[in-house]
Formats: C-alpha cells, sequence, structure tokens
C-alpha cells in the first residue's frame, strides 16, 4: 500500500505526464484531421452558442432588474461572442462549413412590451441558467468524444467560462429569490 508521500509523488507525475501528453501535439505540430464526431460537436456548439446568443440579446432589449441586464451584457459580450468568433475562426481553418444562423437581434428599450407577452425577469434568469447547463453538459461531452487535444482545451476553455460566469449568476439569482430548488428530502426514520 502506498504512503500519502508515495501516493502525492505518483499524483504529482500522472498529472505532470497529463499535461506533457496534452501540450505535446502544440508543440511538434502534429495534427491528425477532425474526427466526424470532433466535427460534430463543435458545429452544434457554434449553433447552440449562436441560438442562445440570440435569446440573450432578446432578452436583453426587455429585462427590468439592472443586475440582470449587466449579467446579460457580460455573457453577450465576454462569453458567447468569443466563443463564436473562435469557433467560427476554427472550423473555417479546418475547412468545415459553418451552420446558416439568424441575424443577430438589434440592440434596443423594448419593455413597454405588455406583461403577458414578455417573459420576466425571473424566466428570463431561469432560461439564462438552463441554458448555462445545456453548454457545461456539452462541453464536457465535447471534452471526453475528443482526441485532438486543441479540440479538447477549446472545450475545456468553453466549460471553464461557463462555469465561473456560473458561479457569480447564482448569487444574484438567490439574491432575487428566482433560484428554483427541488424539494427537501428527509428519509423516513428508520
Amino acid at each position: 500500500m502506498a504512503t500519502k508521500t508515495e501516493y502525492g509523488e505518483c499524483l504529482q507525475m500522472n498529472l505532470f505526464e497529463l499535461f506533457k501528453d496534452t501540450v505535446k501535439p502544440f508543440i511538434d505540430g502534429d495534427k491528425p484531421p477532425l474526427h466526424v464526431g470532433e466535427v460534430m460537436n463543435l458545429w452544434f456548439y457554434l449553433t447552440g452558442t449562436e441560438q442562445t446568443l440570440r435569446g440573450d440579446q432578446m432578452s436583453f432589449n426587455i429585462v427590468q432588474d439592472p443586475e440582470l441586464k449587466d449579467k446579460l451584457e457580460d455573457i453577450i459580450n465576454n462569453i458567447h461572442t468569443p466563443m463564436i468568433l473562435e469557433l467560427k475562426e476554427f472550423l473555417r481553418k479546418e475547412g468545415v462549413p459553418l451552420p446558416d444562423i439568424t441575424p443577430e437581434k438589434p440592440i434596443g428599450d423594448y419593455r413597454t412590451i405588455p406583461e403577458g407577452a414578455r417573459l420576466s425577469d425571473e424566466e428570463i434568469a431561469n432560461m439564462l441558467a438552463y441554458n448555462l447547463v445545456v453548454g457545461i453538459m456539452s462541453a464536457a461531452r465535447g471534452i471526453t468524444e475528443s482526441v485532438r487535444a486543441d479540440v479538447g482545451m477549446m472545450f475545456s476553455k468553453y466549460q471553464m467560462m461557463k462555469v465561473a460566469y456560473s458561479l457569480t449568476f447564482k448569487d444574484l439569482m438567490v439574491k432575487r429569490n428566482w433560484i428554483r430548488i427541488p424539494p427537501y428530502y428527509y428519509p423516513p426514520n428508520k
């Protein structure tokens, strides 16, 4: 049985080997072509991110809460737009046709839309939270199904961007009492 010291040294060696294996393709410049699973995951991630961005843009126009508006502006400008630009550039370089997309939504003030015809701030916040979960899970799929290190690293970066954003966004949802929490479970006494 390994001691704590031996276990720690083994873990450090494994992490070093993992890091070395991950960056080796970037150093050597050897990159096999993308396999169909990588192409599919990248293509769908781009499509999903673009559609999510459209929802964020529409939500930005009607949201009432100033902190939620700031969070929407943040995800539009610092998460989704950079991801889309990077994915498009990467796919073009790899010779993959880009998906057809809907046009960007104009920024304006549409808060005068009648109450029953627009989403509430709480609905927008929960839709954004749901889309974050989908984006995080889709990135995890991209990580696990990629063979090329650069593809796995891209998905890892996207996942971390969304996880970091989610942590601060959850605070706002809790503060506004918008978060959906499943019922608490108390096991029956044995």
